[in-house]
This record gives structure tokens, sequence and C-alpha cells, in this order.
């Protein structure tokens, strides 16, 4: 009779155990670290991308040192925020991360604005190329930020939803991670004064 009562606890503990979550919360947590890996490969191609676009542009035209100093400021920034996998549950961290790769958008959109005013640069096959690579890099990282996105939609549900919810917040200690989040300056086109 007790061999019998510790094979049904047993029994008990494997089945309780496999509609715990366990293993699906590791995988969606990895999935998440995935994620965010893409999203600061394609942050750091684009940082990598800034000095050369800097150099050409200033090669090429008297440019206003004012504009390329910004730009040299945010990227500097951007760069300087890191984030890892274990601090994406962390708001402010990464509410910082978010703002400096803002600041590096916002500052290479007013660069490529004011580039239209010169169109000997806009002519050359350097800039041209850069601006390709930039443009490309820029839709990689909206890709990488959606999926990115979606991954810790996946991730939030399995951490709050029961009774995977037990399993993350006894067991395994997970928190709802951070995603990003629509910046309301975005909404308004830049302002060009000629």
């Amino acid at each position: 009779m007790k061999r019998y009562r510790w094979v049904s606890y047993g029994l008990f503990a494997l089945l309780a155990a496999s509609g715990c979550g366990y293993n699906s919360l590791q995988a969606l947590d990895e999935e998440v670290k995935a994620a965010w890996s893409e999203v600061q490969n394609q942050y750091q191609r684009r940082a990598d991308l800034v000095p050369n676009l800097v150099g050409v542009v200033k090669g090429t035209a008297k440019f206003e040192q004012e504009t390329l100093n910004q730009v040299i400021e945010a990227r500097s920034k951007a760069t300087a925020v890191n984030l890892d996998a274990k601090s994406l549950s962390d708001p402010e961290s990464f509410k910082k991360f978010e703002e400096a790769q803002r600041g590096l958008s916002s500052a290479l959109s007013r660069l490529l604005v004011v580039v239209e005013r010169y169109p000997e640069l806009k002519a050359t096959q350097n800039f041209r190329d850069l601006q390709a690579q930039l443009e490309g890099t820029e839709n990689r990282i909206a890709v990488a930020r959606k999926r990115y996105i979606e991954k810790v939609a996946d991730y939030n549900k399995g951490v709050r939803f029961f009774p995977t919810n037990l399993t993350a917040k006894y067991l395994l200690a997970l928190e709802v991670r951070e995603t990003f989040s629509a910046d309301e300056k975005l909404a308004k086109p830049p302002e060009v004064k000629l």
C-alpha cells in the first residue's frame, strides 16, 4: 500500500510539473533573449555605419558642423547605454536605452534632411552607398524590434497567465519584460529650416 501511495504521488508530481509550464517558460525566456540580441546587433550595425557616414559628409562638403556634432554625440550616447538580457525586466534601464537610440535616430534624420541642400554630396557614390546601408539598417532595426515585441508579448502571457504564472513567480522568479513604446516626438515630421 505504501509503495502504491509513493507511485501515485510521483505520478501526480510528474503530471503537475508537465502542466506547470516550466519548460515552456524557459523556452519563451530564451526566445526573448535571442530576439533582444538581434535588436542589439542591428543597433550596433547602425552605430558602426555612423562614423563612415560622418566622414564622407565631412570630406565632401563644407557641412553644418553643428549637425555633425549632434550625430557624433548621439552615437556616443547610444553606444554608451548597454542593456543586457538580464536587465530587460528593469523599466528604468530599458527607458534609458530606448531614449539613447531615439536620440541617434533623431540626429540621423536631421542629418539626412539637411543633406538635401547639398546636391554635390548626394551625388557622391560613397554617400549614396552609406545612405542605402543606413536605410537598410533602419529597416532591419524595425523588423528586429517587431520580432522582439512579439516575443515579449508571448513571454509576458506565459508569465501572467494561470497556471504558468505560479511557476514563473514562485519557481523561476520571472517578471514581465519591458517592450518598446511609440515615441510621440516621431509622430511629427522633422522641421526643415532653409
